[in-house]
């Protein structure tokens, strides 16, 4: 577990990227509160908080008396919301760098494309 951010947010991340690699698929149960506060060694209310974000998102879905399962489109939203905030927080802040640094839209392709290499 990564000691900068809360513990619940970490599980929701985990059980998504799950989704994403696909461990998890559509309809697919998901693990429970107890076995994720279990694997942990967290509190459950712990991972009860991060399992009621994907619910709260659309990730996850309950079946009464079953637990929670990955939603049919579950996948899509990860994917959307991750996308969204790579550009927010990676893309954007690297084009205005580039813009300090009087590098164009062009020299910043150049660069991705040479993997970072100087020029």
């Amino acid at each position: 577990m990564d000691e900068g951010r809360p513990l619940f947010q970490q599980i929701a991340e985990q059980i998504e990227a799950s989704i994403l690699d696909g461990s998890l698929a559509a309809d697919t149960q998901a693990p429970s509160t107890n076995e994720l506060a279990a694997f942990h060694r967290i509190n459950p209310a712990t991972a009860a908080k991060g399992i009621n974000q994907l619910v709260s998102d659309g990730i996850l879905y309950k079946k009464r008396g079953i637990g929670m399962f990955v939603a049919s489109d579950a996948r899509r939203r990860v994917l959307d919301r991750r996308r969204e905030s790579f550009a927010r927080d990676f893309v954007e802040p690297l084009l205005a760098e580039a813009r300090r640094l009087g590098l164009s839209a062009a020299d910043v392709r150049d660069l991705i494309e040479k993997g970072g290499q100087g020029r």
